[in-house]
């Protein structure tokens, strides 16, 4: 649930936030066990189907997410090809693309906002023993709304270093990525204090 929610509204968007995430729990329990290419197949067509259903710019929104995946489905086939069976590959890969996408659906037709509040909605039976559920929400909210935001980070990096280096960067840019992570901490931080901290977050949402 990497991408950004789609900024226009469609389908997708007038089911609730809770329905979404039970189909999507349930499709992953009802897939998980099945072995047949054919089925697997046809519910990754289904899937694309639903994508393209949403318009062109979630196509497109969702082949650039699926970028950082397509070398670790080649990694995972030329493994089963070399020393295990490559039909098994074959239905790893689909499955695990299936799954995937009908994650990323979620993500782009579902507001930050109300898979925040569906989480503090769950997880209210804990107020009872004193865990802030709202501190675990807006800390959920963070990572997915800053985990792209450190990828297009990181390709600024890779075309700086590439700009300005003929070798390849590989370590180089870990260090300028984790400084500028705990920037970006200390900023959020200092800006949830400004306004109160997340108990007051809790009382004006």
């Amino acid at each position: 649930m990497l991408s950004l929610a789609l900024a226009r509204q469609t389908w997708g968007h007038r089911l609730p936030a809770w329905l979404k995430l039970v189909a999507l729990l349930g499709l992953s329990i009802a897939l998980f066990p099945v072995g047949d290419p054919l089925v697997l197949g046809a519910a990754l067509a289904v899937v694309l189907a639903l994508t393209a259903s949403l318009g062109p710019d979630a196509l497109r929104q969702t082949g650039r997410f699926l970028i950082p995946l397509w070398p670790m489905l080649a990694l995972l086939l030329a493994f089963h090809l070399l020393f295990a069976d490559l039909a098994d590959g074959i239905v790893i890969a689909v499955r695990l693309l299936t799954l995937v996408m009908l994650a990323n659906i979620v993500t782009m037709t579902t507001a930050l906002s109300d898979m925040m509040h569906l989480v503090e909605r769950v997880l209210s039976p804990l107020k009872s023993l004193g865990v802030n559920v709202r501190a675990i929400s807006v800390a959920m909210g963070l990572v997915i709304r800053f985990t792209p935001v450190l990828l297009q980070r990181a390709h600024v990096l890779l075309d700086s270093w590439r700009a300005r280096s003929h070798k390849r960067a590989r370590w180089h840019i870990v260090v300028p990525i984790g400084l500028s992570v705990f920037n970006d901490a200390e900023q959020v931080s200092d800006a949830l204090r400004a306004r109160g901290g997340i108990t007051q977050l809790n009382r004006n949402p």
